[in-house]
């Protein structure tokens, strides 16, 4: 968990603002719920790992019952994910919301997680969810909107993996893997970026997967490693490839989603499995070069909000992982230069003497009116410590009154960066630094 300093909020809040303006322009609305959920709505959605990274909270006063195990030491936990409190909210107010709720939430969540590079304890999501269809529309519809997101803020390298819940099915009981077994297996498989092909081994064997079941699904995915790294026609030979694995009316699914979002890079992996138990049709994960995991993922969930009510409701969302976008862009330096650069106003109001406090202040306010950001000095002092100020904190430009300009009722304004100076009226300033 960490601090902010400004220019780490400037760009944070530049991210924000595109993707939360990209969503918009697809129709979906905002949305907020609390950080903290009733225990009981969180565990058992995650599968079997994530219910281990919940943060849990400790009751309260008499509440606490230290001699009831778990069960007597908490009720209530920091949210993992977005997508659960939203299933929730979904099956409490279902009454009040249209036949299809578009929604989008940005807010911090919680994990009790091994912190890497782009991986924090807590960190921002940034949700867009479409509730009430089971059509790949709405597949194809996030898929564009997160890919026009990522292609906004200069990404040029991304792929979105896509896979579905089914095909993986398929491929398990191909293997030959007990359904009893396949959430292990899944959890394991989802490790596949991580800790490679004998890593995964190593753990469905760990699991109680058989030697040639193994065996079988490690040949499976290392031919799609090969596949994925041809210059061509990835797609159409995954397919070819899955023929005799899965149904055709799988093959459409998938197919429909690539047609629906053909603009996006979209690669067909098999191998892709995406750990939370919630999933149930299609699942997608976005990843670029040089980093270990994902910028982001989701998938459909068609029985997620249904354990929240007497209704099932087919459900599709994708979450974008802030932070580690973050990360890519501060080391690609893909910020604008306005956005990199530190600057806390557009121009600083010095103050001459004890006598002109009251000037600068008046002036501070008229500049304001012409729509520049301001800051003034808060006390007397030398004018070089003054100048050293502003340099220090990115201020372009410095307005001063001194005696002479006092009597003639003008401002002098400088430019910090190439030192051109003006004297002039305060309604002239604006147009001035605007140029």
């Amino acid at each position: 968990m960490r601090d902010f300093l400004p220019s780490d909020v400037r760009k944070r809040n530049y991210v924000i603002g595109i993707i939360r303006e990209v969503y918009e322009s697809y129709g979906f609305e905002p949305l907020e719920t609390p950080s903290i959920e009733n225990i009981e709505t969180l565990m058992g959605k995650y599968g079997e790992e994530g219910n281990q990274l919940v943060f849990k909270i400790l009751k309260r006063g008499e509440k606490l019952d230290i001699a009831g195990g778990e069960a007597g030491l908490a009720d209530l936990a920091l949210r993992y994910d977005l997508t659960v409190p939203l299933a929730r909210v979904v099956a409490n107010n279902k009454n009040d919301l249209p036949k299809f709720f578009k929604r989008y939430q940005i807010q911090p969540v919680w994990r009790a997680d091994r912190p890497a590079r782009g991986r924090f304890r807590e960190f921002y999501q940034c949700d867009v969810d479409a509730i009430g269809s089971a059509s790949m529309v709405v597949e194809g519809e996030i898929l564009s909107a997160v890919s026009d997101i990522l292609t906004r803020l200069g990404f040029e390298d991304f792929t979105i993996r896509l896979n579905h819940r089914q095909v993986l099915t398929d491929i398990l009981d191909t293997a030959g893997v007990p359904a009893e077994l396949h959430t292990d297996a899944l959890v394991a498989i989802d490790k596949l970026d991580k800790i490679g092909t004998e890593g995964v081994a190593k753990e469905l064997l760990d699991r109680g997967i058989s030697d040639s079941a193994s065996e079988m699904l490690i040949g499976i995915f290392e031919k799609t490693t090969e596949i994925l790294n041809q210059e061509h026609d990835i797609n159409r030979t995954i397919v070819a490839n899955l023929i005799n694995i899965v149904s055709n009316e799988l093959l459409t699914e998938v197919g429909l989603i690539l047609k629906y979002a053909e603009k996006a890079p979209i690669v067909i992996d098999p191998s892709l499995a995406r750990g939370l138990s919630y999933y149930t049709g299609a699942i997608m994960e976005i990843t670029v070069p040089d980093l270990a995991g994902s910028l982001g993922g989701g998938g459909r969930y068609d029985g997620l909000i249904g354990m929240f009510g007497k209704e099932q409701i087919p459900a599709c969302g994708f979450s974008l992982g802030l932070e580690r976008i973050l990360v890519v862009m501060e080391e690609k330096g893909m910020f604008p230069a306005e956005i990199a650069a530190s600057r806390a106003a557009d121009v600083m109001v010095t103050i001459w003497d004890e006598d002109s406090v009251a000037d600068s202040l008046k002036l501070a306010r008229q500049l304001r009116k012409q729509g520049l950001s301001v800051t003034v000095y808060p006390e007397a002092d030398k004018l070089g410590k003054q100048f050293k100020y502003a340099d220090a904190i990115g201020v372009p430009f410095i307005c001063m009154i001194g005696d002479e300009e006092r009597s003639s009722r003008k401002v002098k304004l400088k430019n910090m960066q190439s030192g051109e100076e003006w004297t002039l009226k305060a309604a002239e300033i604006g147009a001035i630094i605007a140029l």
